[in-house]
């Protein structure tokens, strides 16, 4: 599928408007939500096995950032993804000649700085985490949309790497999770060290999801759209049904900014994250067709 249609701007402006709605009337439930899951189920977990989950989701990132721009995985440009011992990193499925046919300079480089963030972020993480540093999971980038795409009412197949507006769209869903992820994650965190480097990628994929949204406000009624049915989609994967906001309008105002009614960012657990990952599997599936690598899966 590729997202080019124009649809009418009232379609845009009422799905603004409901699931603007739905935050106000369930922000702060969900947020304590989120909190209760972290402190329940993953009491247990160590600052290494944080870490080697958000190894995880940049490995996702900075493989599809890098074959949007290059062609190449990241493997193939150098970066390592082997695991402790040697073990060897997973496959990247995706389809033959993925680099996005970009035809706007601007939105390329944006989309060339920030393939170098993720690479820069998985090269950090595994210089931090060392010989703890999980290999690279098997990572799907083609059947994955496809079923996001069903799941979110646009058809039975999506192609991010078509067009610049899939590769919006397709960014759209990664950043605003990570940003969810990071957050969710940092009350985990023990080490004031290793909390303060989070914080710092948090801002990172801020900037970016905040950029990605933009140009999907700008790109008019179709994308915006299809940003809120994808937000819905991801609210339902994880459970709560309301801590997403796609682009749009409400009332006079826009809806870019992903938050909730204290215009705070929303937070997600590691097990709501999973969810959205694995596209609603228990242990693996969609992104992430053998699960993640690591103690947090």
């Amino acid at each position: 599928m590729e997202i080019t249609a124009m649809q009418s701007t009232n379609a845009a402006t009422s799905g603004g408007l409901g699931r603007r709605a739905a935050i106000l009337m369930g922000g702060a439930a969900m947020a304590g939500l989120a909190l209760s899951r972290n402190a329940v189920g993953q009491s247990a977990v160590t600052d290494t096995d944080i870490l080697n989950f958000a190894l995880n989701l940049e490995y996702l990132e900075a493989q599809f950032y890098t074959l949007a721009t290059t062609g190449q995985t990241i493997e193939q440009l150098g970066i390592s993804t082997t695991g402790p011992n040697g073990a060897a990193g997973g496959t990247v499925t995706v389809k033959s000649n993925p680099m996005v046919p970009f035809v706007t300079p601007l939105l390329q480089q944006f989309a060339m700085e920030t393939a170098n963030d993720e690479q820069n972020h998985v090269k950090f993480l595994r210089s931090a985490l060392a010989a703890s540093a999980v290999a690279m999971p098997n990572i799907d980038l083609m059947n994955s949309f496809n079923a996001l795409a069903q799941a979110a009412g646009l058809g039975s197949s999506f192609d991010p790497f078509a067009s610049e507006t899939n590769f919006l769209l397709g960014a759209f869903i990664f950043e605003d999770v990570g940003v969810t992820a990071y957050h969710g994650a940092a009350g985990l965190i023990s080490s004031k060290t290793y909390l303060d480097k989070a914080a710092g990628i948090l801002a990172v994929e801020a900037y970016h999801a905040g950029s990605i949204r933009l140009r999907v406000f700008a790109a008019g009624a179709a994308a915006q759209q299809a940003s809120m049915q994808i937000a819905a989609a991801r609210a339902k994967l994880d459970g709560t049904g309301s801590d997403d906001i796609g682009v749009g309008v409400s009332g006079s105002a826009a809806t870019i900014v992903d938050a909730d009614q204290n215009a705070i960012a929303f937070s997600r657990s590691t097990s709501q994250v999973l969810s959205i990952v694995y596209g609603g599997g228990s242990s693996a599936g969609a992104f992430f067709p053998s699960g993640l690598n690591g103690n947090v899966k």
